[in-house]
């Protein structure tokens, strides 16, 4: 069990026997949202240290694929893993909504985004469609050989003691081997049940949808276009994100009951459902993956910040899948982060004062609040079959695909182009 305890003296003083490491920053938790940080303080001189539960090798292996935005992209862009990423991922130059089976399409293209001056470029299009086992490889790459960063994998956290000027994190490597890691900033990136946030005591709010998702990736008989769409249906949205060569990920939401049979139902049949719910408009189609299944909930941390502690991506917040915004807040964060971080060490401050992290907390959490409460009403005034929410969600698309500025300002927020957007930190390979 996982232990964390705040104290100003040296509370583990009496194990010197434990062999002893020094690092300026230690992540918890070595998957995507962890491996942008230290991947964007690569070059900033800092020693990181990653603990990660799994070999790297399986925590690369995950079978998922997620939707990156433009602004995911100029930042990973920024940090110089990019180049590595953009051959292996899809670009999507339109993206459609539709409410069920209701005729009207809203189609938006890069030119909706003409009225803010913050047009993505050609290359760009409105976003990426990536899988975990392309991005996360990649980012393992990048780091593999830098000096500055230390990889512990597998590792679990035992314990963790909070000092007015330093962190000290026990972990286990193998059974027997015990290493203590002393640090400034520990940054909780483990994930929605973050072990971390959890013993720091750092209370969260939200609430569990009666929803769950099943997710997949399926081969398709038509050509994809490099469209992603979503289209609402009462049960919850479906978005198909499209994948290299003929395939798609396919994020299906339903009540429990019905994501639960969706899971367990025959290849075939559940195709057939499949095909009916995409509007046969990808042809026949063909399971590549198993079909995981995971609840939905919203969650927000009261803090993202104490001292000498951060949280990061889902560990700090969770958001409803629609619209795939849920890694991008977790990149974003990352960013952020990396950016407070590397003007703090240029201009001599601890990095784990309070004062530093509160930068970092007031520039992401109203950000994450915006997209939290667009993602909860989208799934909610979707999913309602009261005929008055009917007709005003229809009426909304309506205005959302006749009024230019209501149409720029919803594909800001789609696209990551929006709020506070200075990062500083460097890719010295670009200088």
């Amino acid at each position: 069990m996982l232990i964390s305890k705040l104290s100003s003296t040296a509370a583990t003083s009496q194990i010197p026997a434990l062999p002893k490491y020094d690092f300026d920053l230690a992540i918890v938790g070595g998957g995507i949202v962890g491996a942008t940080l230290a991947s964007a303080l690569k070059d900033s001189g800092l020693k990181l240290a990653i603990i990660e539960s799994q070999p790297l090798s399986t925590a690369a292996a995950k079978r998922q694929a997620y939707n990156l935005s433009v602004a995911s992209g100029r930042i990973l862009d920024r940090i110089g893993v990019w180049e590595q990423i953009l051959p292996q991922v899809t670009t999507y130059s339109q993206i459609s909504l539709c409410d069920g089976k209701y005729p009207r399409i809203v189609e938006f293209s890069p030119e909706d985004l003409a009225l803010t001056g913050t047009m993505p470029t050609a290359k760009e299009g409105l976003g990426y469609v990536g899988e975990h086992c392309v991005l996360l490889t990649a980012m393992q790459e990048f780091l593999e050989n830098c000096s500055h960063v230390t990889w512990f994998s597998p590792a679990e956290v035992v314990e963790v003691n909070y000092h007015s000027d330093r962190a000290e994190i026990k972990i286990q490597k193998e059974p027997g081997e015990t290493l203590t890691i002393h640090t400034p900033l520990v940054v909780g990136a483990d994930g929605a049940k973050s072990r971390i946030r959890q013993s720091a005591e750092i209370d969260t709010k939200g609430w569990k949808y009666w929803q769950s998702c099943v997710a997949m990736t399926v081969e398709t008989e038509k050509p994809h276009h490099n469209i992603a769409f979503e289209r609402f249906w009462p049960s919850g949205p479906m978005g198909v994100l499209p994948l290299p060569g003929n395939r798609v990920q396919v994020v299906w939401t339903a009540p429990h009951e019905e994501a639960r049979s969706l899971q367990k139902l025959d290849a075939k049949e559940f195709l057939a459902k499949l095909e009916e719910r995409t509007g046969g408009l990808l042809g026949k189609l063909e399971l590549l993956s198993d079909r995981y299944l995971f609840p939905v909930q919203l969650m927000q941390s009261d803090r993202y910040a104490q001292p000498r502690l951060a949280l990061v991506g889902d560990a700090a917040h969770c958001c409803h899948p629609v619209g795939g915004q849920g890694l991008n807040m977790g990149i974003r964060d990352a960013a952020a982060l990396a950016s407070v971080l590397t003007t703090a060490s240029e201009q001599g401050e601890d990095l784990g004062g309070i004062e530093i992290l509160k930068r970092y907390e007031r520039w992401r959490k109203k950000e994450n609040l915006l997209i939290l409460g667009v993602t909860d009403f989208l799934d909610r005034m979707f999913s309602a079959s009261w005929f008055p929410l009917v007709k005003i969600r229809r009426f909304g698309l309506w205005a959302l695909g006749t009024i230019p500025l209501l149409k720029c300002v919803a594909l800001r927020v789609m696209t990551g182009l929006f709020g506070r957007y200075e990062l500083n930190f460097i890719n010295r390979n670009q200088i």
